[in-house]
């Protein structure tokens, strides 16, 4: 991914932030058939042998993912933000030069590892209660994989297959008007604002800071 200096994301903890906002992972690997892509959420957990983290998930036992990949080459799982067209109608400056054009604001996490099968119905049952868990937290009647009868979750976790990947390194990428000047950013917040797109102008309200 191609970074220039002032998008660039160096912090392990934003970016993990982003990836535990929106836990729905492009991943991407290499298989025999070439390079593969799925789109997979993807559980980010502490992992006491690297700073960067744990990716938890699992498959369906028919997606060729987990039984198609080089067990040599690293996996890229792709999270993205929220992203928002940027009029150049918003710039401050547009009054003062004309000198404008329309942008893309969006921010991004590449996460790289080694992915891990884990075909182990206890694990997986593991891992789809806690990634439950915690997307169910702040709903007024969480529900839990208890709530189901258990011959149905037996069924169904027999279907699936766990994916774990240890990560080994994280690049960050904060496309959010940090190399307008401060005038231009504040009106592309009030634009976005307007616009009903109030993740975005968070995001270029807390780029700004960095």
């Amino acid at each position: 991914m191609y970074i220039p200096k002032h998008f660039e994301e160096p912090r392990i903890d934003a970016m993990q932030a982003l990836m535990r906002d929106y836990p729905l992972a492009t991943l991407v690997t290499w298989s025999a058939d070439g390079l593969n892509a799925n789109h997979i959420p993807l559980h980010l957990t502490a992992d006491d042998s690297s700073p960067y983290g744990c990716l938890r998930g699992h498959v369906a036992r028919v997606n060729p993912l987990w039984s198609n990949f080089d067990k040599q080459t690293e996996i890229l799982a792709i999270f993205q933000s929220e992203n928002a067209y940027i009029s150049p109608s918003w710039y401050a400056t547009k009054q003062e030069t004309g000198k404008v054009v329309p942008t893309w604001n969006y921010a991004a996490v590449h996460a790289y590892g080694y992915l891990n099968v884990i075909d182990d119905p206890a694990w997986i049952r593991s891992q789809l209660d806690a990634m439950t868990a915690e997307h169910e937290a702040n709903l007024p009647q969480p529900w839990a994989l208890s709530d189901a009868p258990p011959e149905f979750t037996e069924r169904l976790i027999g279907q699936i297959v766990g994916i774990e990947i240890a990560l080994t390194r994280l690049l960050g990428k904060w496309k959010v008007s940090q190399n307008q000047p401060p005038e231009n950013r504040i009106s592309v917040i009030a634009g976005l604002n307007e616009t009903n797109q109030p993740e975005m102008a968070a995001f270029v309200a807390s780029g700004a800071k960095h």
